[in-house]
Formats: C-alpha cells, structure tokens, sequence
C-alpha cells in the first residue's frame, strides 16, 4: 500500500487495517485451485480518530485464537472475546466482535451480546436457525438489540459456517468517499 506495508495472506488468514489519515491499497487474490471466498468488512472510526496514523496488520490463520465448544462449534475469534478467549484484535470505542464459526448439523452456539450492540450473522454454507428463523447459506440475519437482550443463540439446521459480527454504535454520521 501507499504507506510501505506489504502482505501475503493464506487460507483462513486475516488482515485488519485502520486506513486513518488515508492510505492507497489494493488486493490481488490468486487462486490455486477450488473455490475462494473472502470477506471484507468496514468499520467506522469515532470522529476524533478519523485522521490518525493507518495501521496494517496480517494475522496468519494458525495465529488466530480458535476453540471448540462442548458440542463441537469451532470458533475462530478474530476480534472480540468469546467464552473467555480474547480475539486477535481488540478496538476500544467500538468493541467489534468478529467471530467465524463451524457449526456441525444441530450444534447450538451461545454467545454473550449486551443488548446495545448492533449485529448481524451471515451464512456462507449451511444454514442456522436464530430465535426460531432460518437464515440459509447467502443471507444475512439483522439482530434486534432488544433492551432484554443479552446473547445471541444460533442452532445449526445443517453444517453452516456463519460469521457473527458486532460492534458498539458510535452514534455519529457515517460518510463514505471512494474510488
């Protein structure tokens, strides 16, 4: 990028950027062999933040922190915490949680969500039931940040792999320039 960082990512890696005053990037996937799937996530700075210094980090796959549940789940933490482990980033003003989940068919997963986050959980294989609606591979389920609120259950209807994001709403307005 413009700022002299350099990376190479393998399956399952990861790469966090803060692009702060501004930086010029851009990704060259190659492919071996099979089917590639990536996900590119934005998220907002607080205002006070918005011009500091980018920050470029690629965390490999092995460096991720990653457990497995009672009933087999395997969690990818990749910001956040989940069940007491911490993910591989941690941002203070929006908290983001990130997780990659691997939800064999019937599993349940639980996790801790405090009502005043906003959150959504994607499928890309597999489908799961939240709160009793199916969410099947290529959807998006939006949760409520009811004021009763305090997890978020997902129960795999087949093998899903879902992500399961969520963040503390900044509160301010959102602007958005590019290419």
């Amino acid at each position: 990028d413009s700022a002299g960082h350099e990376g190479l990512l393998g399956p399952g890696g990861v790469q966090w950027m803060t692009a702060g005053r501004g930086v010029i990037h851009s990704e060259l996937p190659e492919q071996q062999s099979g089917r590639m799937a990536g996900f590119q996530l934005w998220l907002n700075l607080p205002a006070r933040d918005k011009l500091c210094e980018p920050w470029y980090r690629d965390i490999a796959a092995g460096e991720l922190p990653t457990f497995v549940t009672a009933e087999g789940v395997r969690v990818v933490a990749i910001a956040g915490r989940s069940h007491g482990v911490d993910g591989a980033v941690r941002r203070e003003h929006t908290e983001p949680l990130y997780l990659d989940l691997a939800l064999p068919a019937g599993a349940r997963f639980v996790q801790a969500l405090p009502a005043d986050r906003n959150a959504f959980v994607y499928v890309h294989e597999g489908s799961v039931a939240i709160a009793g609606t199916a969410v099947p591979t290529g959807r998006m389920a939006l949760l409520a940040n009811a004021p009763e609120a305090d997890r978020v259950v997902l129960v795999a209807t087949a093998p899903a792999r879902p992500l399961l994001v969520a963040g503390r709403p900044l509160g301010e307005p959102i602007v958005q320039y590019g290419p």
